[in-house]
C-alpha cells in the first residue's frame, strides 16, 4: 500500500535513460507539469524516453503479440520503477507524413465527416442513385476520377522536356532524361551499334529517329564496342567479332517513367520528376473525383469546393445548418424529414470540432491542403485538437514543445486548448522553453545544469515559485531576473534588396524590401505567410539570380514529387541582387539519414582528425593513410559490423533491438587501425570524447581546435563527435549547419536565411545563437531569420511583420522598421507583445 499522499502522483527511480544521472522524482498527476532545462540536458529522455516510452510498454503488453507488431514501439526505457503511471499518448515535433495523400482533412476526421454528408443529405440530381460514402473519397477506386486516379493531376513527358537543349548532339547529352555516368554512355554506345547519329545535333536528326529514340517501347538487346567510331563498330560487326557485352536499350520516355515508379532511390525519383510535366486533370478539372460524385451538391457546392474552403469559412457554412430554424433544414426537412435530421446532426459535430482547431489559431487552413505541407507545430496543434475533441479521461498527455512555430498570439490559444485537456481529467507533461508557457506551469522539472554528459540530474522538481532560489537552474534567471532590452543602435543596411511582383500561396502581386549587412527578423501570426516569402520565394528568386542551385526543393522523403509544382511561384528582383555573392539555407533538416553521418563527419572536422592519426610514427611505419582510420572504408572498419558498430537483432513480435558488434565491441574499427594512438588515444576513444573534451585534447592544433570551439560556441559542446545523425534533433541539426558554415573564411555578401531556429532551444542557447548570428553580420553578411521568439526580435536591426491575419486574410508587409519604431507602429499583432517582453511589470 503507497502512502495517501503519494496518490497523485507520479513516481519515478532510477531512471538512466541516455543522460540521466539515475535519478528519481515524484511529479504530480492531474496537473500541468512542464519539463525545462538547456538544449540537450536530459528533458526528452525524461518525459519520452522514460516516461511516455513506458506507458507504452505497459500497454503493449496487455495487446495480443500479433497486433503488438502494428506499433512503432519505441525501446525499452532504462529506468528502476515507475509507479503511479496512467496510459500516455505523445504529440511530438513530426514533419507531415510523406503520404501528399493525407491531409488536413484526413487528420482531423473531418473529411469523414463531410462525405457522410454528401451521401445522406446531398442534392443529387434526377435519377442519380444514392452514393455511398467512399464514393466522395478520391483514395478509393469507388471515388476517384478514372483518368488521374485521384491525384487531380495527369503526367507527360514530351521531346521538349527531354531534350532541353537541342543544339547538342546525343554524345553532348542531348537527352538530359537519360541517367548519368556508365548507363547513359551504355545507351549511347547502343544507339552507334543501331545504326543512329550520335554527333548530329538532336534538331537536325530526323523526325522518325528522333521518337524512336525518346519514345519507343522497344527494348532491343544488341552487342556493344565501347569506345569504338560508328564505322568501327559496323566493321566489327561484320567479322562477327567479340562484343564487351550484350546492351539492352530502352527509350527515354521509358527510362522516366520506369524509374519514377519503381526506384528505391528518392535522389533518383527527385532526378526524373524534373523532365515529366504535369497539367490539370482534364476530365475532373483537377478536383481528383469522378464525375457522378462531383454533381452532388450540398449548399450549392460539391464536395471538391467545401475542401477548397478556410476552416474559418467552413465554420460559417455549417454554423447556419447546425441551427434547427435554419430554413434550408427546414425546407430539407419538409421533403426529406431524415436529411434535415442527419444536416443538423452532422454540422452540429463539425462545428464543435472546427472551434477547438479556429481556437488554435488555424482557421487559414483548408480541409485538402496536404500533411507535407504543414510545419511540424500546425500539424501537433492538429492532433491535439482531435485529442481535445475526443474527451478521454484519466490519460498523460506528453507534448513536445507545442509552442514551437506559435506567435505569441497564438500561445495564448494553446494554454486555453491545454487547459481545457486538463479540466477534462488529464495530466499534461510538456516539453518546453518558452518562457509563457513555463510561466504558466503548476509544477516546473528543471533537468541540468548544463547538457549531455553535464546534464541528466533534476535540479528542480516542485512548484513554480520554488524554482527562483535553486542555485544551478539556468532557467530560474528568465523566468524570474531577466531585464530584456531593445536594440537601441541598429546597424544600418548596407543596400536593398528589392523584390516585386511575387505570387505564391496567399502572397498575391506583393513588393517588400529586404534590407542587407543587418540582420533582420520576419514575423507575424502562424499561417500569415512569413516561411512562404523567406524560406521559398525569396529563396528560389535569389538562388537563380545568383545561379545557385536551389535550396527550395521538396523533402526527400516526400512520397509524391510531382505535388510539387514550380510553376505556382512568380515574381523577380529588381534591385540589389549584385550585393549577393553566395545564399546558405540553414535549415532543421537531418544532416543525414544514416547512423554513419555524424557530427565530425558533417562539420569536416574528422578529416584533420584522421590526417594527425595517419602523421604517428606507427602509422606511418604501417604505411596507413588517412583513409584507414575512416569506418566507411574496409580496410580499416571491422569486417563483422561494416563500421556500423552495432548489429541488429530481430526479436519477433518485440521492437528490433541493436547490440554493439561482437567483434569490433561497438569501436567500429578492426583491431590493427584500433593499434594505432594518437597522445594514448585510438581513433574509436577520439569519437567518444564530446566536443568540449575534444577541444581540450586537440588544443594544440590549431585548425582542430578552432573548428571544435565554433561548435561549443553555439552550444553543442556536450555532442560526441560520433554521434550519429539519426540521433540528432533538428535543432541540433540546423546549429551543426550553422558551425560547418561559421567555420569558413568569411568573404561576406553571403545571404543567411534560417527558418525559426530558436526552436527546440532554451533561452540560454537563443543567446549563444545570437552571438554567433551577429558575428556573421559583423563579417559582412546578411541574416533573415523567420522567428517568433521576443529576444531574437528585440534584438535584430530591422523588423518586418507579415500580415495583418492568417491565410487569404495574411500575405502583406504590415509593417518593416527598426525595432525602436515598430514598438510604436500601432499597427501588428507582434508590438504589443514585445513591449510587454520589454516591461514584464
Amino acid at each position: 500500500m503507497h502512502s495517501m499522499e503519494n496518490k497523485g502522483f507520479v513516481i519515478v527511480k532510477g531512471a538512466r535513460e541516455h543522460n540521466l544521472k539515475n535519478v528519481s522524482l515524484s511529479i504530480p498527476r492531474d496537473a500541468f507539469v512542464v519539463f525545462t532545462g538547456v538544449s540537450g540536458s536530459g528533458k526528452s529522455s525524461l518525459a519520452f524516453g522514460t516516461l511516455y516510452a513506458e506507458a507504452q510498454r505497459r500497454y503493449l503488453e496487455s495487446v495480443s503479440p500479433y497486433a503488438r507488431r502494428l506499433f512503432n514501439q519505441m525501446a525499452i526505457p532504462e529506468v528502476d520503477e515507475v509507479e503511479g503511471l496512467p496510459p500516455a499518448i505523445a504529440l511530438q515535433q513530426q514533419r507531415g507524413a510523406s503520404n501528399s495523400r493525407s491531409s488536413v482533412g484526413s487528420v482531423t476526421t473531418l473529411s469523414n465527416l463531410l462525405r457522410m454528408l454528401y451521401s445522406r443529405a446531398g442534392d443529387y440530381p434526377e435519377g442519380q442513385e444514392i452514393i455511398y460514402a467512399e464514393g466522395f473519397s478520391a483514395n478509393t477506386p469507388e471515388g476517384a476520377c478514372p483518368q488521374c486516379h485521384g491525384i487531380g493531376r495527369v503526367y507527360e513527358v514530351t521531346e521538349k522536356s527531354m531534350v532541353p537543349d537541342d543544339s547538342l548532339t546525343i554524345r553532348e547529352r542531348a537527352i538530359a532524361a537519360w541517367p548519368t555516368a556508365w548507363q547513359g554512355q551504355n545507351l549511347r554506345d547502343i544507339l552507334i551499334t543501331l545504326g543512329y547519329e550520335v554527333d548530329t545535333p538532336w534538331r537536325k536528326l530526323p523526325k522518325k529517329d528522333r521518337d524512336w529514340i525518346l519514345f519507343t517501347d522497344e527494348q532491343p538487346v544488341v552487342p556493344v564496342y565501347p569506345r569504338f567510331t560508328a564505322e568501327q563498330v559496323r566493321k566489327a560487326i561484320a567479322n562477327k567479332m567479340q562484343p564487351d557485352y550484350m546492351g539492352t536499350f530502352t527509350g527515354a520516355k521509358k527510362y522516366v517513367m520506369q524509374t519514377f515508379a519503381d526506384s528505391q532511390s528518392q535522389l533518383m525519383k527527385k532526378r526524373v520528376s524534373q523532365f515529366m510535366l504535369s497539367a490539370l486533370c482534364p476530365l475532373c478539372q483537377g478536383k481528383k473525383l469522378r464525375k457522378q460524385s462531383l454533381s452532388v451538391k450540398f449548399d450549392g457546392k460539391d464536395i471538391s469546393q467545401m475542401h477548397a474552403l478556410s476552416l474559418d469559412e467552413l465554420h460559417a457554412v455549417f454554423q447556419r445548418h447546425a441551427r434547427a430554424d435554419n430554413e434550408f433544414n427546414k425546407t430539407k426537412e419538409a421533403a426529406h424529414p431524415e436529411k434535415g435530421m442527419v444536416t443538423q446532426r452532422i454540422a452540429e459535430d463539425l462545428v464543435s470540432r472546427l472551434e477547438t482547431i479556429l481556437d488554435l489559431g488555424l482557421g487559414y487552413l483548408s480541409l485538402d491542403r496536404s500533411t507535407p505541407s504543414l510545419s511540424p507545430g500546425e500539424l501537433q496543434r492538429l492532433r491535439l485538437a482531435t485529442q481535445i475533441r475526443s474527451n478521454l479521461f484519466g490519460v498523460v498527455y506528453v507534448l513536445d514543445e507545442p509552442s514551437a512555430g506559435l506567435h505569441p498570439a497564438d500561445t495564448q490559444a494553446l494554454l486555453r486548448a491545454l487547459d481545457k485537456l486538463k479540466a477534462a481529467g488529464n495530466s499534461l507533461f510538456l516539453v518546453e522553453h518558452e518562457i509563457d508557457v513555463i510561466r504558466h506551469a503548476e509544477w516546473i522539472v528543471d533537468v541540468g545544469p548544463g547538457a549531455g554528459e553535464n546534464g541528466g540530474q533534476i535540479l528542480y522538481s516542485g512548484k513554480p515559485e520554488g524554482l527562483k532560489y535553486i542555485k544551478n537552474s539556468q532557467t530560474k534567471d528568465y523566468i524570474y531576473h531577466q531585464k530584456n532590452t531593445i536594440n537601441e543602435h541598429p546597424r544600418a543596411p548596407s543596400a536593398w534588396l528589392k523584390l516585386e511582383g511575387l505570387n505564391r500561396n496567399n502572397l498575391k502581386n506583393l513588393s517588400v524590401e529586404f534590407p542587407l549587412g543587418v540582420l533582420t527578423s520576419v514575423t507575424g501570426i502562424s499561417g500569415s505567410g512569413k516561411s512562404t516569402l523567406v524560406s521559398q520565394v525569396l529563396v528560389t528568386l535569389v538562388s537563380a539570380a545568383i545561379g545557385q542551385k536551389s535550396a527550395d526543393t521538396p523533402d526527400e522523403s516526400s512520397a509524391d514529387l510531382l505535388q510539387e509544382q514550380p510553376g505556382q511561384m512568380e515574381g523577380k528582383i529588381t534591385e540589389g541582387v549584385n550585393q549577393i555573392k553566395r545564399l546558405v539555407q540553414v535549415d532543421q533538416k537531418p544532416i543525414g539519414r544514416t547512423p554513419r553521418s555524424n557530427l565530425a563527419t558533417y562539420t569536416g572536422l574528422f578529416d584533420p582528425i584522421r590526417k594527425l592519426f595517419a602523421t604517428t610514427p606507427a602509422a606511418r611505419k604501417r604505411k596507413y593513410d588517412a583513409g584507414r582510420f575512416s569506418f566507411n572504408v574496409s580496410k580499416g572498419r571491422c569486417p563483422h559490423c561494416q563500421g556500423e558498430g552495432f548489429v541488429m537483432v530481430e526479436l519477433l513480435f518485440l521492437p528490433s533491438v541493436y547490440s554493439p558488434c561482437p567483434v569490433c565491441k561497438g569501436t567500429r574499427y578492426n583491431e590493427e587501425t584500433l593499434e594505432i594512438e594518437y597522445n594514448d588515444k585510438n581513433i574509436a576513444e577520439v569519437l567518444q570524447m564530446n566536443v568540449d573534451q575534444a577541444w581540450d585534447f586537440f588544443s594544440e592544433d590549431a585548425t582542430l581546435a578552432r573548428g571544435l570551439n565554433i561548435v561549443r560556441q553555439v552550444g553543442l559542446g556536450y555532442l560526441k563527435l560520433g554521434q550519429p545523425a539519426t540521433e540528432l534533433s533538428g535543432g541540433e541539426a540546423q546549429r551543426i549547419k550553422l558551425a560547418t558554415e561559421l567555420q569558413r573564411n568569411q568573404q561576406g555578401k553571403t545571404l543567411y536565411i534560417m527558418d525559426e531556429p530558436t526552436t527546440g532551444l532554451h533561452p540560454a542557447d537563443v543567446e549563444k545563437l545570437m552571438v554567433q548570428l551577429n558575428y556573421l553580420v559583423d563579417q559582412g553578411n546578411t541574416v533573415i531569420l523567420v522567428e517568433h521568439d521576443l529576444s531574437v526580435i528585440a534584438a535584430s536591426d530591422w523588423i518586418m511583420e507579415i500580415g495583418p491575419s492568417a491565410g487569404a486574410k495574411g500575405g502583406k508587409v504590415v509593417c518593416s522598421t527598426a525595432p525602436r519604431q515598430f514598438l510604436t507602429s500601432g499597427n501588428t499583432r507582434t508590438a504589443p507583445f514585445l513591449a510587454a517582453y520589454l516591461d514584464p511589470s
